[in-house]
């Protein structure tokens, strides 16, 4: 059995995935961060401060909710959403943001830079930065910026600079590359914040350490909701942040079965998706190895997903990994069977769920009745879907008013 506690090894690698593979002009800003972050998780005055800013600024714990009209209506294994929709900001990207704003204060950087791609984290990266009294400088693709002009306002409003990228696809990777760029440049003063487990090291490993207090209350809350570990734990995948902070306290617990679901978008035949895991193979992209879906001349492909935070062609590494190990199972789910499970958990629970978080619900829904009633699943509802209300409506007039699944 793989030891994944001691992931990723010194050089930042887990197995063949990972590493930091950048320019020489980026070795010294990125190892500076290493040094810093494995400095933070032994200083009781950082974990203090990091603790207060969660509880008392982002609102956790997050509830694990019990969903009865859902479960009842589909049977099968009882449904319980992790409610990370309910932090400030609205997703589990407030997590890491708080995390590293304060990792940035601490080495004395005076701005953070990042990429957006559903403006979840360009608005918790914002908001971050706003209260450890940084500035903030947000990269985003103009195709993502109109549909998602609520978050860029918030942006704004919160005293960030958001900036337009029109290169490629316009798109998530897009915005990574023109961010990446300015940050070979302002590096000294600087601090990038990644916005999933990507990245050149140490980013995939801090992230996923600032993230794993979704899992860390999951285990607890499991506890004292049914007395015992769950069945299964199912979150999406974009680049794996959400899915990692829920998978990775269970790692070691065999009987626990972890699902990933990426966005086969308008199908995995249609070349318009971004099943990553499912269809690409292993490659390099901003500064690590891992799995990448690709052109025929290894460059990475254009890729589609109704939700924006999921359009990215690259995977964290520890998830490559994890997906070799076969330790995850990873699958897939259309924009229609997410704009499906988007209606229904609106219309049943009483709660709009991101789009993102959409593709977990979907697939959990369909898995749900051939489970007996005595199993568990638990989804990382990883944001709500206020954003996504009018893209959806334009998009989908004839499913997003619908009731069922069918």
């Amino acid at each position: 059995m793989s030891n994944y506690k001691s992931l990723p090894d010194k050089n930042g690698f887990y197995g063949a995935y990972g590493g930091r593979l950048v320019p020489p002009v980026l070795e010294k800003a990125l190892k500076e961060v290493e040094v810093a972050f494995n400095e933070i998780k032994k200083d009781a005055s950082f974990q203090q401060e990091y603790k207060r800013l969660l509880q008392d600024f982002a609102g956790r714990p997050s509830p694990l909710y019990l969903a009865k009209n859902i479960s009842a209506d589909l049977g099968g294994a009882q449904i319980y959403f992790k409610r990370e929709d309910l932090n400030h900001t609205g997703a589990h990207k407030i997590n890491h943001c708080l995390g590293e704003a304060l990792l940035a204060k601490r080495l004395g950087k005076k701005k953070m830079m990042a990429e957006t791609g559903a403006g979840q984290h360009g608005v918790a990266l914002a908001t971050a930065a706003a209260v450890v009294g940084l500035e903030c400088e947000i990269y985003m693709g103009s195709i993502d910026m109109a549909k998602q002009s609520d978050n860029v306002v918030k942006m704004k409003l919160l005293g960030a600079k958001v900036v337009a990228v029109n290169e490629g696809g316009s798109s998530l990777k897009e915005a990574v590359d023109s961010a990446f760029g300015v940050y070979m440049k302002e590096y000294e003063d600087t601090f990038f914040a990644i916005g999933s487990v990507v990245g050149p090291h140490p980013y995939p490993a801090m992230v996923a350490y600032f993230q794993s207090i979704i899992g860390q209350e999951v285990l607890e809350q499991s506890k004292e909701k049914f007395e015992r570990l769950p069945d299964y734990l199912i979150a999406c995948v974009g680049g794996g942040s959400n899915a990692l902070g829920l998978f990775h306290d269970f790692l070691d617990e065999d009987e626990v079965k972890l699902i990933g679901v990426e966005p086969s978008g308008k199908g995995l035949d249609s070349g318009q998706h971004a099943a990553t895991l499912t269809l690409g193979k292993p490659g390099a992209i901003h500064g690590m190895q891992t799995y990448v879906l690709q052109n025929a001349d290894g460059s990475p492909s254009t890729v589609h997903s109704i939700a924006s935070g999921l359009d990215y062609p690259g995977i964290g590494p520890f998830h490559a990994y994890l997906k070799d190990e076969k330790r995850v199972e990873y699958v897939s789910a259309s924009d229609k069977e997410a704009i499906k499970a988007f209606s229904y958990t609106s219309k049943r629970e009483g709660i709009i769920p991101a789009l993102e978080s959409s593709h977990a619900l979907a697939y959990a829904y369909h898995l749900a009745p051939t489970l007996s009633p005595e199993e568990v699943i638990v989804i990382n509802l990883s944001g709500r879907g206020d954003k996504d209300i009018d893209y959806a409506l334009q998009e989908f007039p004839e499913i997003a008013f619908e009731s069922g699944l069918k």
